[in-house]
């Protein structure tokens, strides 16, 4: 092999240093022993090993040592020997159990306590990178003995009423904190946890630094509590994975009736970023870089992330100060804000992180009600309207909050609006505005569209919510998500326009996961399922009574919650996330009236050089053992076939296209869908990235840009024209007259069409031969049929031809011998034999006009 320098540097990737602390956590497998004075925990990743020390002589002290040194297999043996030996005299070591992680420590009166991660199943991989859910932990004294009071027994089972077993989620390589485009856009000395997700945030901290980028330790396993769903669709011989990720906030956590708008420090109630990704990994792994091109700029290195979408939305309770006081008795109680601020500071704080954490523009979309009986949720939209108009006027143009309030219950009872329509289209303008994360150039066909050859970033945010962030908030997510979903399959390469129509596998698959995900979200909040689901604003199950009952089965399980038990649940969440109760402090630091935000948080996109986020590939492939394929994750995740057995005549049907030929999600859905389809796909709007600036439209002709700039010369697909001339028709005079000419013949006493009917074309002869029979002026048709047949003049038809049919016809007509031939016993006419006498005679005076060259 040759060993020039050059050579080896091309084929030279970087390489796996577990030893720089910027890298994540690849740690995966964890053996716990323990002495009588220690806890020793070995963590194992392919071939290197490493060691934490936890004392236990003193329970009141939590005292945990990192060993800064990564042993191999020989070298970890020697260590536990010696510590089997020096330990013989105080019954050495043992080995206590096997485990997946440490959730954190706990102390309550007493003594410290370990929880481990004991059973784990994989739910999702991305890039190569597994998710894991946690099943099962157990809780460990760290002291050699501890007595346990009534009040360290009342806390422990407190705090066990969190459970752990149940959406709760971890990854050693991939940060599940953070968002996919932060991931990959991210260089890992700058990237940080995203500590608002990381639910044993508080666990951790007296063991490990959480918060600082630099030095972070390998130990630390973040949790997040939410949903994660994943499911493949099979697209002929390609395979898209469609992956949900929801993170709930611990800010200002708790249960429906406790936990409402906003607190003094800008933290929302039910607070949940929602993230859905579509891919096409042609291999596992996010893309790795070598070192011959670490110099090259990001959208040279986008091979490896092209096959990656991203799209991020938001949901969480209104950002005023308000609360509902829940009692025994009332299902419902009232709305009350707790505090009027003139400068509404808590929203001010919260917006302010929103543009530090996604950017702006932020669209708020605000699904609450604006007419009720007794004024309750229309309080609130008063209140939030003022706000964001309050909000509004400081910030720079462009940069604007965009505030949108519909009443989405009224418009679903109403039955005469798009409910789902509308949401499409608020999704449009937000994803025009904010866009979606990808990591490479646009796959689509070129001349298809605006082109974009570079990554495109998510800059911005689409803000969800209702009175209680569940049942609407649910639906209009579906709704969104399902607009950006095409757009995502668009950006790929895999559609042809960005429209998915419903009662497709793609939709069906995304429809059942939003299900999913709005039914585990309201059991964490309110101890129930959704009430209101998808198909209540789709208006295809409103009517049966099961959904009916379900819905009553719902409202009834949720009053007990919030009657009975969500002051225990509320109880458990502070503990487990360290919210001491105290009384709120108003006297705070407030932000400037004027300037509330973080201008910084206002700049333009910016992203580091993409680079993998971790090699992690030993560890899980190993391509020397034999394997089968159908035991891995990919191959036995959902898939669409799960929800519809399809035929073999249509194994082959394309997974984006409706199985019905007609769209009637609601009374106006059919019509309500072309219109708009048309409008937003007639001019394009300029995509970010793309090379060319100046694109055309459906209104611009290609002569019109040759002019103006042959080399930036954009053929116009047919799509485009047709669209444009559904628009614009260029025979719109033609259109008028044709209009006003069948306005008015309908009502002519020259046609009887109580008894006759005829196609246009014969009905245009008639009427020239009718005009004729009686004396009127000749046209440029009527004169050549004068010419070539003076009896026509003559004919006596009046004012129906079907009476001059039963006069003396001079000449007879071409099948006519007899009157008898067409006429009925009762004297009247024989429609059939008329109609085919009509055609025979038609077909006749055609042919001889056109053979004669009278009639083009």
């Amino acid at each position: 092999m040759p060993t020039e320098g050059p050579v080896q540097e091309q084929d030279n990737t970087e390489p796996e240093d577990h030893d720089d602390p910027n890298h994540l956590n690849s740690l995966s497998k964890f053996t716990l022993f323990e002495t009588k004075s220690r806890f020793y925990i070995t963590a194992s990743t392919g071939d290197t090993h490493r060691v934490l020390k936890i004392d236990r002589t003193d329970p009141t002290v939590l005292n945990v040592v990192e060993d800064q040194t990564v042993y191999d297999g020989d070298e970890l043996d020697l260590l536990l020997r010696m510590v089997q030996d020096g330990n013989k005299s105080q019954g050495g070591l043992e080995k206590v159990l096997e485990f997946h992680g440490i959730v954190g420590f706990v102390k309550f009166t007493a003594g410290w306590y370990l929880i481990l991660i004991t059973k784990r199943s994989v739910v999702g991989l991305l890039g190569g990178h597994y998710i894991y859910h946690c099943d099962e932990t157990t809780l460990i004294t760290i002291a050699s003995k501890s007595e346990r009071s009534a009040q360290e027994t009342k806390m422990l089972h407190t705090f066990q009423h969190v459970d752990l077993t149940k959406n709760f989620y971890f990854s050693y390589s991939y940060d599940i904190t953070n968002s996919l485009q932060t991931n990959l856009t991210v260089s890992p000395q700058n990237r940080r946890w995203n500590t608002r997700f990381m639910w044993n945030h508080y666990l951790l901290s007296p063991a490990f630094d959480v918060e600082t980028p630099k030095g972070r330790s390998q130990w630390v396993l973040p949790l997040i509590y939410g949903f994660l769903d994943q499911a493949k669709i099979n697209v002929f011989t390609r395979t898209v994975y469609l992956t949900l990720i929801a993170r709930r906030s611990r800010h200002y956590a708790g249960a429906r009736f406790l936990t409402r708008g906003a607190n003094e420090h800008g933290h929302v109630a039910n607070e949940v970023e929602t993230e859905q990704i579509v891919s096409e990994p042609l291999s596992t792994s996010f893309g790795s870089r070598t070192r011959l091109y670490e110099n090259h700029s990001a959208s040279d290195l986008s091979a490896g992330y092209g096959a990656y979408t991203s799209f991020v939305q938001y949901r969480g309770s209104i950002p005023v100060m308000w609360h509902q006081e829940s009692n025994q008795m009332t299902p419902r109680p009232p709305i009350e804000i707790t505090i009027k601020d003139p400068f509404y500071t808590p929203a001010a704080k919260h917006f302010d992180d929103l543009l530090g954490r996604y950017g702006a523009p932020i669209f708020i979309l605000n699904l609450i009600k604006s007419k009720e009986t007794v004024p309750r949720e229309s309080k609130l939209l008063a209140e939030y309207g003022q706000c964001a108009e309050y909000l509004n006027q400081f910030l720079p143009e462009g940069k604007k909050m965009q505030y949108i309030a519909w009443d989405m219950s009224q418009a679903a009872k109403s039955g005469h609006q798009d409910v789902m329509g509308v949401l499409e289209d608020v999704c449009e303008e937000a994803i025009q505005a904010t866009n979606f994360f990808h990591g490479g150039p646009a796959r689509n066909e070129v001349g298809t569209g605006p082109h974009r050859d570079k990554p495109l970033l998510q800059h911005g945010i689409l803000r969800v919510n209702c009175v209680d962030c569940l049942d609407r908030t649910n639906a209009a997510q579906f709704a969104i998500a399902k607009r950006a979903f095409g757009h995502q399959l668009y950006a790929l390469g895999l559609i042809g326009t960005p429209h998915l129509p419903f009662s497709c596998d793609a939709v069906d698959v995304l429809t059942e996961m939003y299900h999913d995900h709005g039914d585990t979200l309201a059991w964490q909040y309110t101890g129930s399922a959704l009430v209101n689901r998808v198909d209540t604003y789709r208006r295809t199950k409103a009517a049966q009574w099961s959904s009916h009952s379900r819905d009553l089965l719902e409202n009834i399980r949720r009053f007990y919650n919030n009657s009975m038990l969500d002051a225990d649940k509320q109880s458990a969440i502070n503990l487990f996330l360290g919210v001491q109760p105290s009384l709120p402090t108003y006297d705070l630091a407030r932000p400037n009236y004027k300037q509330w935000f973080t201008p910084s948080h206002l700049e333009e996109p910016k992203y580091d050089e993409l680079a993998p986020i971790n090699q992690v590939y030993k560890e899980y492939y190993k391509p020397h053992i034999l394997s089968q394929f159908g035991r891995l994750y990919a191959f036995t995740m959902n898939s669409t076939t799960r929800f519809h057995a399809k035929p073999k005549n249509e194994m082959l049907a394309s997974p984006f296209e409706s199985r019905v030929q007609t769209e009637l999600g609601s009374p106006t859905m059919h019509q309500a869908t072309i219109r708009r389809t048309a409008r937003r796909w007639a001019a394009p709007a300029p995509v970010p990235g793309s090379s060319s600036l100046r694109t055309s439209t459906p209104h611009t002709s290609q002569e019109d840009q040759k002019d103006d700039n042959p080399q930036h010369t954009h053929q116009i697909h047919p799509i485009e024209n047709l669209i444009a001339s559904l628009l614009d028709p260029p025979d719109l005079d033609k259109r008028i007259n044709d209009y006003e000419w069948y306005t008015k013949y309908h009502s002519s006493d020259d046609i009887d069409f109580q008894t006759a009917l005829v196609e246009e074309k014969d009905l245009q002869l008639y009427i020239r031969v009718a005009k004729m029979s009686k004396g009127e002026g000749m046209d440029d048709q009527t004169a050549p049929l004068q010419q070539h047949y003076p009896h026509l003049g003559t004919l006596n038809l009046g004012s129906n031809w079907m009476k001059g049919l039963q006069g003396n016809t001079n000449p007879p007509l071409i099948g006519y011998e007899s009157k008898s031939e067409i006429l009925n016993n009762d004297s009247s006419v024989n429609q059939n034999k008329l109609d085919e006498m009509g055609k025979v005679n038609m077909g006749y005076y055609e042919n001889w006009l056109k053979g004669n060259h009278i009639v083009n």
